[in-house]
């Protein structure tokens, strides 16, 4: 790992959480903001009911290969008109793709995935909107270059669910050999567990070496808990879970899609089911371009698609750990760490 174990330990880039007002209100929006030029993104979407927007301008045959900011919110797909808040402020900053001769005429493209988390809190019109993203980015421009990101019930993760445990925001990074850094910010929010049924394991654990076990009969409770909670909210979840996975290195469009697509093996690693008709999970990518790859080695991009989907896997497992539960007239929603410890 590096520096925070952050996504912000890829140079310039920064991240920014707002949550929506109001007592009955479990949403928010997450601005992950690049360094002023914007850097190459791409994006990889593979659940079945993804809430998008602006996904189709990464593709690597159309024209955007730059962009200055990704949205991750709440909201379903009312959340994403927090986007038009983002567009704006990068607009009356001149930040966006030039289509004019004064350097005023900027069209800022950003991207956008939702999660769902609507009527969490109890109040199924507590959404985010654009005054949510301006707030978000505001927050995110405010952070030095480098900064400690928040985690947990913060921003796009502050509805979260993962099954019947409540999720959250969670984020890791790697520092490869090459000097190059690659970072993953994960909204953790799935329709399937991300804890072994057998032990009570977190599944990503068993990617970080041996994991540690629950004691007796602390597991037998935790699903004892867990049955309790799901007889008295039957509803089918309705989830999402979203990245963004960052590199100082130097990619194409190409390489970032690749990037993003084999991302996605992170968040089949930390959750099971994964990407269902009921999920929208959906990974961006962003590249600034500092570092250059091996020109004499082709297979160098390598090192960068496993560290990407190994940081998303350990995102996915700070997020839990990090999670605090919630019990309110939107429903009950117990952390791992009610039921498990921190350990």
């Amino acid at each position: 790992m590096a520096l925070n174990d952050a996504l912000t330990d890829v140079a310039g880039i920064r991240v920014g959480h707002a949550r929506v007002a109001g007592d009955r209100a479990l949403s928010g929006t997450t601005v992950v903001l690049a360094p002023e030029g914007g850097a190459v993104a791409a994006v990889d979407v593979r659940g079945g009911g993804p809430g998008t927007r602006e996904t189709d301008a990464l593709d690597p045959r159309n024209l955007v290969s730059r962009v200055e900011a990704v949205v991750l919110t709440g909201g379903s797909a009312f959340g994403l008109d927090s986007a038009s808040g983002v567009v704006a402020w990068l607009e009356e900053r001149g930040r966006g793709v030039r289509v004019g001769p004064d350097p005023a005429q900027v069209v800022p493209v950003v991207p956008a995935a939702c999660v769902f988390d609507l009527g969490r809190g109890g109040d199924w019109r507590a959404r985010p909107d654009a005054s949510t993203g301006r707030a978000a980015v505001e927050a995110a421009a405010r952070t030095e270059s480098g900064a400690p990101v928040a985690e947990g019930g913060v921003g796009a993760g502050t509805g979260a669910v993962v099954g019947r445990l409540k999720g959250g925001v969670g984020t890791a990074s790697v520092l490869l050999p090459s000097g190059i850094t690659v970072a993953a910010l994960v909204v953790a929010n799935a329709a399937g567990s991300a804890v072994d049924p057998l032990t009570g394991v977190l599944y990503g654990r068993y990617f970080q070496g041996r994991p540690g076990y629950p004691p007796a009969g602390v597991h037998e409770a935790a699903l004892a808990r867990l049955a309790e909670v799901r007889e008295r909210d039957g509803r089918p979840p309705l989830n999402t879970t979203l990245a963004v996975v960052a590199t100082d290195a130097d990619l194409s469009k190409a390489q970032a899609q690749k990037l993003a697509g084999t991302a996605h093996d992170g968040i089949a690693r930390a959750v099971r089911p994964v990407h269902l008709l009921n999920d929208g999970d959906t990974v961006f990518t962003l590249a600034t371009g500092e570092r250059m790859l091996d020109a004499g080695n082709p297979l160098a991009l390598n090192e960068v698609l496993a560290a990407g989907a190994d940081a998303v896997t350990r995102a996915i497992v700070r997020a839990m750990m990090v999670a605090e539960g919630v019990e309110g007239p939107g429903g009950t929603f117990p952390a791992y760490r009610d039921l498990y410890g921190t350990d």
